[in-house]
């Protein structure tokens, strides 16, 4: 079996999960779905308090897969499909990097980072993948009064193997919807049975379609909360990753087994699945810490200390840094890599993070740097469609004190400004060094 040096990854991510709704963060039977089975994940490892992502779906996927961030890779927003989209095959994904370092490799689930050959998992790095190319809510499109299949392309569940070319498997509507998360879970089991059985190391990456709008469950959840479609999907998330700890537990490999579970992006905003980020302000699409800090928890036995809690920062480029030195993978030198490794801070060597903070960007733009118990905004958006624009002086938060970021305390302590104003200015030098990759840009 795999040793400590090459252990297997199983890396679940769910879809626009807030920092609120699980049960080990405040919420589960308050939300009306309680969550026991990564409620217990959380009990037997590290659960991180201050796990920040990106802004969207697409920004978040680019910065785990390449350890950049997304200003860099160009990958900035999602777009619709048949146009221009994800990662460039000049960006080098973490399944490119764990391949090459003796790793099999799957991708079920939500890919979102590029809807052409050569751009889908099964081209940059991953052996198989069974999923999406691009988003949840396409799976409206067919139901919707008044749509024209003509002007649009219709949405596919998708597979492929490295080396041939990806298929259409059937269409994406609200009947697979409900079903697909079912499926990429029965998928994974296969694959990490599989892969038991051959004696290879792997890397299992689950991107869950739960919470994503439309947020509805499996037909066999469907009203067994009692409180509605999000709840009841919140409850089948809950079991699909319980089965797949149930796997991991059967097949005799937790203690050679890394296994992460957290959250692409800040709570929906969307009525009626509308979530919640707890002690948070905001959802995705702003700059608020609702969007920014997700769940994150890690299981390792023997080599994660179980009931670990923790409020320093982390961001989504170190666990593409992080994974890839865990499984002994150099990261690429030619290129600015955001991510930092983070092994002392989860092994428990170490009781602080290796970040003191890290710029955000939505779009194009700068909208705040996080550093320490600070915040700073350069542009004030606080919901979503109702920002004031770039502020002509920044409001300045202190995150411990003032969580809800209420009150502008910056003409009490601009010295804040000095080691924020500096990681700006060497990052913008290090963008001009590495010119980004524009929006669109084709691969060549």
């Amino acid at each position: 079996m795999p040793s400590s040096t090459s252990p297997n990854i199983v890396l679940i991510v769910a879809d626009n999960l807030g920092w609120g709704e699980l049960g080990c963060y405040g919420g589960g039977a308050l939300r009306g779905a309680p969550t026991p089975r990564i409620d217990q994940l959380a009990r037997e490892g590290l659960l991180l308090q201050n796990f920040n992502v990106e802004s969207d779906c697409v920004p978040t996927r680019s910065a785990l897969m390449s350890g950049r961030h997304p200003i860099r890779t160009g990958c900035l927003q999602s777009v619709p499909p048949g146009l221009p989209q994800g990662l460039t095959r000049r960006e080098i994904t973490l399944a490119q990097l764990l391949s090459a370092a003796g790793y099999a490799t799957a991708h079920y689930g939500k890919w979102h980072l590029g809807d052409t050959e050569g751009r889908y998992p099964s081209d940059r790095g991953f052996d198989e993948w069974y999923g999406i190319p691009r988003t949840t809510d396409e799976s409206q499109f067919t139901a919707s009064v008044g749509f024209d299949p003509s002007v649009v392309d219709l949405p596919y569940v998708m597979e492929g193997v490295a080396g041939e070319p990806s298929r259409q498997v059937k269409l994406y509507d609200l009947e697979a919807r409900r079903g697909i998360d079912a499926e990429l879970v029965d998928r994974s089991c296969q694959f990490m049975q599989r892969h038991v059985e051959a004696r290879r190391p792997f890397f299992l990456y689950l991107p869950l379609v739960h919470l994503h709008f439309p947020t509805l469950p499996h037909q066999d959840f469907a009203g067994r909360t009692g409180h509605g479609d999000f709840a009841d999907a919140m409850a089948e998330m809950d079991h699909r990753v319980g089965q797949v700890v149930d796997e991991v537990q059967r097949l005799g490999i937790a203690d050679d087994t890394l296994f992460i579970f957290c959250s692409d992006n800040g709570p929906e905003f969307r009525a009626p699945y509308r979530g919640t980020a707890g002690p948070w302000r905001g959802t995705y699409h702003t700059a608020m810490e609702g969007s920014l800090r997700v769940p994150f928890i890690a299981r390792w036995p023997g080599r994660i200390a179980p009931g670990r809690v923790s409020n320093e920062i982390l961001h989504v480029t170190d666990v593409f840094t992080t994974l890839a030195a865990i499984g002994g993978a150099p990261v690429p030198t030619d290129r600015p890599i955001d991510g930092v490794d983070q092994r002392a801070f989860l092994f428990g060597e170490s009781q602080k993070s290796a970040r003191e903070g890290f710029l955000f960007y939505i779009k194009q733009d700068m909208r705040a740097a996080k550093w320490r118990d600070w915040k700073l905004h350069f542009h004030w958006e606080p919901e979503v469609n109702r920002g004031q624009g770039k502020l002509e002086s920044p409001y300045l938060f202190n995150l411990t004190r003032d969580p809800k970021e209420e009150t502008d305390v910056l003409v009490f302590n601009t010295w804040v400004m000095g080691p924020i104003l500096r990681m700006v200015r060497d990052f913008n030098a290090s963008c001009l060094e590495h010119p980004n990759t524009p929006p669109g840009e084709p691969d060549r």
